[in-house]
């Protein structure tokens, strides 16, 4: 479980002017990754457009991440819905080699009582052969997993690893730290709640802006880990406005403008999203001429 500690990078999907993928610019942006310092990528999940892909292009997205990054860094896969026996099927009939762990967003649009997300993540658990952590992204799925059903799942599911969390909401991440298992990993899905939560004691950040600024995110993010407070806020107020910036017009649509800014991939997203605007992608190419000096 160490391996999930400090920055994780939740992979867009590049697309070609024609809508295919762009699997070129996809090597270039796990090469970036690699080479800047992340800890560990991950793979389909809502910010790589999955719900858009094929299931050609999905297995093709896999095969080419992982063999690009020929084994240099954990990989996560994406892999969530709101079917539990498709998923459970899913788990039994596919090949998981090369992958670390497996992230699952709770069930979405049924809106289900946590006893319900509570057996949907047990029946994924015993099923699937990668330990799982959890999403919890309630602007998204409709519903939120409370802190006593993770750590319920925690203490009843032993791969069940961790939780990525991206409710919005502080008070509810400082409970999940004070009661969760010892060894159990509270992640932020939130890049601008990464530090705060990094210093409270959690593991780190499935983050977004990190495969844009992966260097300076994930040095901010280690100074979090030894406590270098200071420092670490100093590079944090340094970077907010970014997050602000590709958040603004949606996700992933902002950082694909900021990765397009940087040289790695176009913009192109698929319907029912649309590229960030002209003036958004000024603001996003100005903040990276900025930076970088």
């Amino acid at each position: 479980m160490e391996q999930f500690r400090g920055t994780g990078v939740a992979l867009i999907t590049p697309f070609t002017s024609k809508d295919k993928v762009d699997f070129e610019a996809l090597e270039k942006l796990v090469h970036y990754q690699v080479d800047n310092g992340v800890d560990y990528l991950v793979v389909l999940g809502t910010t790589g457009e999955t719900a858009t892909l094929t299931k050609e292009e999905k297995d093709q997205v896999k095969a080419k991440v992982l063999e690009v990054n020929d084994g240099r860094l954990p990989v996560v896969l994406g892999l969530g819905g709101n079917n539990t026996q498709s998923l459970v099927e899913e788990l039994n009939q596919n090949n998981f080699e090369g992958f670390s762990a497996i992230l699952s967003v709770s069930p979405y649009y049924n809106k289900p009582s946590q006893e319900g997300i509570y057996q949907h993540y047990k029946m994924f658990a015993e099923a699937s052969p990668l330990p799982v952590i959890l999403y919890n992204v309630p602007p998204r799925t409709g519903s939120n997993i409370t802190p006593a059903t993770v750590i319920r799942l925690a203490n009843d599911c032993k791969n069940i690893i961790g939780v990525k969390e991206a409710a919005g909401d502080f008070e509810q991440v400082l409970e999940l730290i004070k009661k969760k298992p010892d060894d159990f990993l509270v992640i932020s899905g939130e890049d601008k709640l990464a530090l705060p939560l990094v210093l409270a004691g959690g593991a780190g950040v499935i983050s977004v802006i990190g495969q844009g600024l992966p260097a300076a995110f994930s040095e901010m993010i280690r100074l979090g880990q030894r406590s270098a407070s200071d420092e670490a806020f100093d590079m944090y107020y340094g970077l907010s406005e970014s997050i602000d910036l590709i958040f603004s017009e949606g996700n992933p649509s902002g950082i694909k403008s900021m990765l397009n800014s940087l040289g790695i991939s176009e913009t192109f997203v698929r319907l029912p999203l649309v590229p960030a605007t002209q003036e958004l992608q000024q603001k996003i190419n100005t903040f990276v001429a900025r930076f970088k000096n």
